[in-house]
């Protein structure tokens, strides 16, 4: 395969949610990730969307499987849950029928969404999944990680035309230009990719952000980060550094029992963030240096000038005892001191008064 394939190049730069444009110097995209923090309870999952929207996210995101769908019950001593699992499931199969989402709450998540004005969508995890996630008008779908191998299902989602984000985590570049192949193979037009690092949680030194542009480099489409790392430094990074889009587990308590509260962040955390982040791609700014409209003041008030010392009568010449450079920054600037000695003043000028060029003589 090559990394610079016609069907990967004729790719956006930029995909559209809902109306809202992802990419190309837009605010970084931040979707709060439920999970499976709903804990099988309507109305926590509610309180979810609440606390993504009243956080000042774009979207909320959930996760569509029931357990049938993702895995069976066989475990070696290779794919044996950790411990601190087993009271949710004996196996991986029973671990997820413990965290799936219960069907009937698509629909009132989906009107509460709406209400809310905060986009709603998940990640299927089965062919299904993607029907179920279609019927009820979804604007986006997310590929997991650990789908990103499952290219079936990444043609199926791609073939109903709805934009892709797809999460990279434990993926190579080859990995990565195998599902994007297939997506585009599928008839796939908006696709955006999500940097990852799937540990639970992830420490900060495995988030490796800088390969967020290898991706961009390599693909030419959006790019963010899916995060797992604890806190919020690393989500305010991927806004410094351009990222695209920016996923983040949420909770409304990490006490709360289930796999994902321990690594995720709680509302006034996720309040904090967003701000944080929205600050920190404002602050990027331009790579032109030049002074800010929000300096004009203080140039004005804290630079020097070329200021007289004592009153000057017209035709008199400037020479070093009658110019001294002192503040505010009101009249001509130093560096034209040597242009001007020896020029004449065209009229009388008071002491400790800023010289302009309107002062002196023409020559």
């Amino acid at each position: 395969m090559n990394y610079h394939s016609p069907v990967i190049t004729d790719l956006s730069k930029q995909i559209t949610i809902s109306n809202t444009n992802i990419g190309h110097n837009n605010q970084c995209y931040v979707i709060a990730e439920a999970g499976s923090n709903h804990n099988r309870d309507l109305k926590t999952a509610i309180a979810l969307i609440d606390a993504a929207a009243d956080a000042g996210c774009d979207a909320i995101k959930f996760q569509s499987f029931t357990g049938d769908d993702i895995a069976s019950k066989y475990q070696s001593e290779l794919t044996k849950l950790p411990d601190e699992f087993v009271k949710w499931g004996k196996n991986l199969k029973e671990l997820y029928k413990f965290c799936a989402l219960p069907d009937s709450f698509y629909e009132p998540l989906v009107e509460h969404a709406h209400k809310r004005d905060i986009h709603l969508f998940s990640s299927p995890f089965s062919e299904k999944a993607v029907d179920r996630l279609v019927s009820i008008g979804v604007p986006a779908l997310k590929i997991a990680s650990f789908e990103l191998v499952h290219l079936p299902l990444i043609q199926y989602a791609a073939s109903t035309g709805i934009p892709l984000i797809m999460s990279t985590g434990m993926a190579g570049l080859g990995d990565i230009e195998r599902a994007m192949d297939a997506a585009t193979s599928a008839g796939a037009t908006q696709i955006s990719l999500m940097h990852c690092g799937s540990s639970y949680p992830l420490g900060p030194g495995g988030a490796n952000l800088a390969a967020m542009d290898t991706l961009r480099q390599a693909f030419g489409v959006p790019v963010g980060y899916s995060d797992h790392t604890l806190g919020i430094g690393v989500p305010v990074a991927v806004a410094t550094l351009g990222g695209s889009l920016l996923e983040k587990h949420i909770t409304l308590s990490r006490s709360d029992d289930g796999p994902d509260h321990g690594f995720a962040i709680e509302p006034n955390e996720l309040k904090d963030m967003v701000g944080l982040m929205h600050d920190a791609q404002l602050a990027v700014g331009s790579p032109k240096k030049v002074r800010q409209p929000e300096e004009e003041d203080n140039a004005r008030r804290g630079r020097r000038s070329l200021f007289t010392i004592d009153v000057m009568r017209a035709g008199d010449v400037l020479d070093l005892d009658k110019v001294k450079v002192v503040r505010p920054g009101v009249g001509l600037e130093p560096m034209f001191l040597e242009l001007l000695l020896g020029k004449r003043v065209n009229r009388d000028i008071p002491a400790d008064h800023p010289l302009t060029w309107d002062d002196f003589i023409d020559s």
